[in-house]
């Protein structure tokens, strides 16, 4: 009968899965709703809990929910890192091999890591083949084929785990996971897979020097598994049949392997050669059943072995008279390499595996994406900003030079149309009120930002504080990841917003700086426009320059500089608008070369759509500076033709300001609200960020308060110091009654018990006196108990306290020492504190059955009271004393430990 091995199952418990998970698709994917994953991150955590509790069914169908978790494990490592920094979920593992006995206890390593539970899955993936292939049936072809490819996918899992599973764990890992262990499994399980299909060989008649050559091999994989399984850190971890079935096996498919043989050399008609092969066979079956003991299986082929050796014996003394030669002269028998390990492959387990968050992309591909978005919006921001900064300059020109108020009112008595059209877009934007209400909400906007930073950073020091503080204290006993480690990202996400404070702060400066330079401008321009009027003087003169060459170039130039702004504004909506599909691109890198390589990627698109947008803000730059210049030629002229007087003058330098007004309230107008927004935007980033440290800190706090208590508990159960010894000076000196100290009345060393001689006559038992043992003759005197409280004389057994009739020795006080020097002597010690001294001369009594207690005497639960002490003939009870030593005469009797 088959008798194969199959690893125990790793055991954890529930997690809570949903939640943590939730909350990080919401605070890392921003565009991602995560209402939309409820029922994966539902359904996920379901087949979680299915896991655990299919684990124990020893059938296909559990293994495929063991599949089919493990593939999820896989599928969102990329999308949905849990780790100790990230989404924070603790699996606690128990070492499978874990006996739970009183001095090792519970071996449990909890970390929040999925690579740590994608390794636990693994190794209850491995064992539950292991168990399902020890219950095929193994008297039929289809069970052997069976347990020979579910050992061999075992020998393969447990050889991809040893070579990862120290960089999975980072730390110290439980004995099941350790790579020696996992490599003992893999020579157990390759033994066991090679073993099946010895088993099928044989069972399907297979040549004899090919099933040789397989029992041969089978026994040299179960000498490897021996040896790695009896290393020194394993010989205690393994189930107590396993190291005897090993080495069992190891003996008995040598011997097979030399019995398949013997058939080889009786097919040969070399019938030495088969006796002494056999005799070899019965000599390693009968070793193997000793080594084996109780686990031996193996009767049937030492049956076999034995009737063929008596055969062949038998032949050949009668018919063949063959030598027989020694069996190390024998050639080797040759070996068949079948079982190999199957190795771990990267797709999925469960044939019927579906991604659940399939709509999410991998974190590499995020951050990818995270990073193209931020090279686009730089090359975007800086087109940008070179067209409005040249835009700007060409207003301040135009604005230094009064143009094009100047060309549009040459009378000098009504308000130019430009000025009224700025005017009415102003009013039409909000005027200054709106200003001024944008100006007031940025202030409070970024308080409210950076207090919600502060908070975040304040929890995370204080966090990282306590963390180190407690380190200090208990040194190595402190034994979690320290905050410093896990915090870095955390730290480096605060300072960058910190930056991003610092520098709009910043900006809100000069913004309010340039407010106050064009306040009263657009405070002009803000008013009706009756008002409006009256506050630009009237200059009166030179109506003659309207046909003025200058005039008409200086008009034509105010057009183009109107079409280059529209113009701008169309390459502006371009390089906002830009369409890239860069998640395909990025998706399909990782899937061939497992990294993404963003800049190369990224540089490449972003250079192709962007280079002819760059190219036409480059022109349009480069021909407002031909612009501008003919037109400062033109004004020039312009200026010379007109008369000007003090009032003119007066109203051309109201005329720029209020152009730099108008252009100052647009641009300030679009930063407030820019600004606005951005403070907006940052807001819920911040709250993020803030939930994402709290939950972090919250989390630590729990294992901060777990391992707290666990420390607690260890000091506590830890035995204290003795205490040191007191000094001299400080021991009692009282004297006894002889003017001894107590440290000289200490008691000389026991007197050998007396014993009668055969010149000695014993004396005669004194009336009114029994022998303490049944079988004492009654010419012994009765052994006496010298602790008995009735004193010398006292029965052994534990009778009614009695005095011997034929003795006049007073009764002496407890605690006395019938070998004191001072025996003659009535003197009582020195009771101890707290202790009643009896008056002299005080009995005190004893019933029959009572038992007298010794001091330091325990009795353990369960344990018989010591059997009552049967005393002979000249045999001497000596007082009992709290230690007795080697050789000393027994307790008295009914006397218990307790």
């Amino acid at each position: 009968m088959a008798v194969f091995l199959a690893v125990p199952l790793k055991q954890t418990q529930e997690v809570e899965l949903v939640k943590p998970l939730r909350t990080f698709i919401q605070n890392t994917f921003t565009q991602a709703d995560p209402d939309d994953y409820n029922q994966a991150l539902n359904e996920f955590s379901k087949l979680r809990n299915l896991m655990i509790s299919k684990s124990v069914d020893k059938h296909e169908s559990a293994l495929e929910i063991l599949y089919r978790y493990y593939d999820q494990l896989v599928a969102i490592e990329d999308k949905l890192p849990i780790a100790e920094n990230q989404i924070r979920v603790q699996f606690k593992w128990r070492d499978a091999f874990d006996k739970e006995s009183l001095f090792s206890g519970k071996r449990i390593l909890a970390i929040a890591s999925g690579s740590y539970e994608k390794v636990c899955m693994l190794f209850n993936i491995a064992a539950l083949q292991t168990q399902i292939a020890e219950v095929q049936n193994h008297d039929s072809d289809e069970g052997l084929k069976s347990s020979a490819k579910y050992f061999q996918a075992t020998a393969g899992i447990y050889g991809h785990m040893k070579d990862v599973v120290l960089s999975h764990v980072q730390q110290d890992p439980t004995p099941d996971l350790n790579p020696d262990t996992l490599n003992a499994l893999v020579a157990l399980m390759l033994a066991q897979a090679q073993e099946a299909i010895y088993r099928k060989a044989a069972s399907d008649k297979m040549k004899d020097s090919m099933v040789a050559k397989i029992a041969f091999q089978l026994s040299d994989l179960f000498a490897d598994a021996m040896k790695l399984m009896q290393l020194q850190s394993l010989r205690d971890l393994w189930p107590k049949d396993w190291v005897a079935t090993t080495v069992m096996k190891q003996a008995a498919f040598h011997a097979m392997a030399e019995y398949y043989q013997s058939c080889v050399a009786a097919e040969k008609k070399c019938y030495g050669e088969q006796i002494s092969r056999l005799q070899h066979a019965n000599e390693l079956l009968s070793a193997s059943m000793t080594r084996g003991g109780s686990v031996f299986c193996f009767k049937n082929e030492l049956a076999r072995v034995k009737r063929d050796l008596q055969a062949a014996k038998k032949d050949n003394d009668f018919i063949y008279h063959d030598q027989v030669p020694d069996v190390k002269s024998l050639p080797s028998i040759g070996k068949a390499v079948i079982a190999k390990p199957i190795p771990l492959t990267s797709k999925p387990m469960s044939e019927r595996f579906t991604d659940l968050f399939s709509k999410l992309v991998p974190i590499p591909v995020f951050e990818a994406m995270t990073a193209f978005d931020n090279r686009k919006g730089q090359i975007v921001n800086t087109e940008i900003g070179r067209l409005r900064e040249s835009t700007q300059l060409m207003n301040s020109v135009l604005a230094s030079l009064n143009l094009p108020a100047a060309i549009e009112d040459l009378s000098g008595n009504k308000v130019p149309q430009s000025v009224l059209d700025k005017a009415a877009q102003i009013k039409q934007e909000g005027g200054m009120q709106y200003i001024d209400k944008l100006m007031r909400d940025l202030p409070e906007l970024l308080q409210r930002n950076r207090e919600i930073l502060d908070e975040a950073t304040r929890e995370l020091e204080e966090e990282e504080t306590s963390d180190t503080k407690l380190r200090e204290q208990f040194k190595e006993r402190w034994s979690r990841t320290p905050s410093e480690k896990l915090t870095k990202t955390l730290k480096e996400e605060c300072t960058k917003y910190k930056s991003i404070l610092d520098a709009a702060i910043g900006a809100d400066r000069i913004v309010q700086e340039k407010y106050a330079k064009h306040k009263e401008a657009i405070a002009i321009l803000s008013k009706p426009q009756v008002d409006l009027e009256k506050s630009i003087p009237s200059s009166g003169g030179g109506s003659g320059q309207q046909s003025s060459p200058a005039v008409t170039s200086l008009r034509q130039m105010m057009e183009e500089v109107e079409t280059m702004k529209a113009e701008r504004d169309v390459i502006e909506s371009e390089i906002k608008d830009a369409t890239f599909d860069m998640t395909g691109k990025f998706m399909a890198a990782m899937t061939a070369n497992g990294l993404v390589n963003e800049e190369e990627l990224s540089g490449a698109e972003l250079d192709q759509i962007y280079s002819p947008l760059r190219e036409q803000v480059t022109n349009s730059v480069q021909s407002q500076e031909l612009l501008l210049g003919k037109i400062q030629n033109a004004n020039t002229q312009f200026c010379h033709e007109k008369a000007s007087s003090q009032g003119g003058a007066q109203r051309e330098a109201l005329l720029k300001d209020l152009a730099s007004g108008f252009d100052m309230y647009m641009q300030l107008k679009g930063n407030l609200e820019e600004g606005t927004k951005f403070y907006n935007d940052l807001t819920p980033l911040l709250v993020k960020l803030q939930s994402k440290i709290h939950d972090f800190c919250f989390a630590r706090k729990t294992e901060k308060d777990e391992l707290m208590s666990d420390l607690q508990k260890s000091i506590v159960q830890q035995p204290s110091a003795a205490a040191p010894a007191a000094p001299s000076y400080q021991q009692p000196t009282s004297t006894g009654p002889y003017g001894e100290t107590s440290k000289s009345r200490v008691p000389p060393p026991r007197p050998p018990p007396p014993s009668l001689t055969s010149t000695q006559q014993p004396a005669t038992a004194p009336t009114g006196t029994q022998p303490s043992g049944p079988s004492a003759p009654p010419s012994q005197p009765p052994a006496q108990n010298y602790n008995q409280p009735g004193g010398w004389g006292a029965p052994a057994y534990g009778g009614a306290p009695q005095q011997d009739p034929n003795r006049s020795m007073p009764a002496m006080p407890s605690g006395f020492n019938p070998y004191n020097p001072y025996m003659g002597q009535q003197y009582q010690p020195p009771p101890y504190p707290g202790q009643q001294q009896p008056y002299p001369g005080q009995q005190q009594p004893q019933y029959p059955g009572q038992q007298q207690p010794y001091p330091q005497q325990q009795q353990y639960p369960g344990q018989p009271p010591y059997p009552q002490q049967q005393q002979y003939p000249g045999q001497q009870q000596y007082p009992g004393y709290p230690n007795q030593q080697q050789g000393q005469p027994p307790y008295p009797q009914n006397t218990q430990w307790r």
